[in-house]
């Protein structure tokens, strides 16, 4: 057995668990970084075929585009616990 097929065998696991782990985790923040680990490890799936320059696209593009985009709407829709228990507390 050679390298390239262990590579591409432990790449394909980290890059299916992680797609899981997007749909299947309900924090939207640990959903997000798992959507990074499975973009991530795409890109290595690019270099292993030779394909260097998709790769660098997948990375700065995605992970460090949309992956951003994602983490700052995550961050900025997220609604405060504490708050909407003290809300409650002075409505009743």
């Amino acid at each position: 057995m050679n390298y390239e097929l262990i590579a591409f065998a432990l790449f394909a696991f980290v890059t299916l668990s992680s797609a899981v782990g997007v749909v299947l985790v309900q924090d939207p923040w640990h959903s997000a970084l798992l959507l990074g680990v499975a973009l991530l490890s795409v890109a290595a799936h690019y270099v292993m075929l030779a394909a260097e320059f998709v790769a660098m696209m997948q990375v700065l593009v995605y992970v460090g585009g949309v992956l951003v985009l994602i983490t700052f709407a995550v961050m900025l829709t997220q609604r405060d616990e504490s708050d909407a228990d003290a809300d409650e507390v002075v409505q009743a």
